[in-house]
């Protein structure tokens, strides 16, 4: 405690609540709920240690739960510098309700990113993703979970812009999926009208929307009056879902492979993401859009026609997300110059 500050005493629960209605408004829908995610493991370490206190908490406590949830999460420096931020974002709120002492988030050391850390990052691979699709088009063929992967496989488009898809958004005759931004609805594309385009769709991938909609999909309309592409019993597919999805979908033991971890896959089985988020084989959707553009790119797709199918900057592109290797280049790089 610094100086005559009196804290008053707060669950961590209920200042993860606090925290989240204060930034509410602030902050985008998707932004909120990366950091509830992010929080949970914090809440989760502090039922582990009995602390049911926020004004508890202590430079030396917050060491011992960066070094628990690097080892918890086996988190790359990157990952563990993400979910810090965010920590420290949520430290900071508490000090001015007077919940921890004040600068206590200053003690929250981030680590140190090299150029390398920087772009060492998850990624679906083609023969895992290959894996996970030949699984579910043969044993769950156009389920939810199988549209969901094979269409961010396939487009690599964002998760709010899966989420944000409507039943009109999908021609059919011209196969195409066509990405709208509708903030005034609750679907906003991440950067804005500029993420409007049209993405051209594979045969066999439209066979597999045809099929969701005419067998599979329910019926629903969303709190706006609009009809979903993708829906569940309660109305639009949210954020949420597609992240538990491709989660459990991605992990060995869900597609039929024994686990590379020598754990019990009924011992990672659980009611939400997090359980499905901790085998080390799975990936976010995120990695599957990383892996998609890598793909699309290892298959000699132009660069410029990935940045604007992917909608993603061609420097951000190259730094983040072409995770080809040197050796794969260099070889496309040969096949198109023979013969010149």
């Amino acid at each position: 405690m610094t100086g005559n500050q009196e804290l008053e005493p707060l669950d961590p629960e209920t200042a993860k609540e606090m925290y989240h209605r204060e930034r509410e408004g602030e902050v985008t829908e998707r932004t909120l709920q990366a950091h509830h995610y992010r929080l949970v493991h914090f809440i989760r370490w502090c039922d582990e240690e009995d602390i049911d206190d926020m004004n508890d908490l202590s430079g030396r406590k917050l060491h011992e739960y960066r070094l628990w949830r690097k080892e918890d999460g086996d988190l790359n420096a990157v990952s563990l510098r993400t979910q810090l931020e965010t920590l420290r974002v949520f430290i900071r709120f508490c000090e001015t309700i007077d919940a921890v002492p004040s600068g206590l988030h200053e003690k929250i050391l981030l680590p140190t990113l090299s150029n390398d850390d920087e772009q060492r990052e998850e990624i679906l691979r083609s023969e895992q993703a290959e894996n996970v699709l030949e699984y579910l088009r043969r044993f769950e063929y156009a389920s939810r979970t199988h549209v969901v992967l094979e269409l961010l496989w396939h487009t690599g488009i964002r998760l709010g812009s899966i989420v944000a898809l409507d039943l009109d958004d999908y021609d059919p005759e011209e196969k195409r999926l066509e990405l709208r931004h509708r903030p005034e609805t609750d679907t906003g594309l991440k950067n804005g009208s500029e993420g409007e385009r049209l993405v051209a769709l594979d045969p066999y991938v439209c066979e597999v929307l045809d099929d969701w909609i005419d067998r599979q999909r329910p019926e629903m309309t969303d709190e706006n009056g609009r009809e979903p592409l993708l829906t569940t019993q309660h109305g639009r597919l949210s954020g949420t879902t597609v992240r538990e999805t491709v989660y459990k979908a991605t992990r060995p033991c869900y597609y039929g492979y024994d686990c590379p971890h020598d754990r019990d896959p009924d011992g990672c089985e659980g009611v939400d993401y997090g359980s499905y988020s901790r085998c080390p084989s799975s990936v976010s959707p995120h990695s599957v859009r990383r892996g998609s553009i890598t793909h699309h790119l290892s298959e000699d797709v132009p660069e410029k026609v990935v940045s604007d199918r992917m909608n993603v900057g061609q420097e951000v592109l190259d730094k983040h997300y072409d995770k080809r290797s040197e050796e794969v280049k260099v070889e496309q790089r040969r096949e198109y110059l023979e013969g010149v």
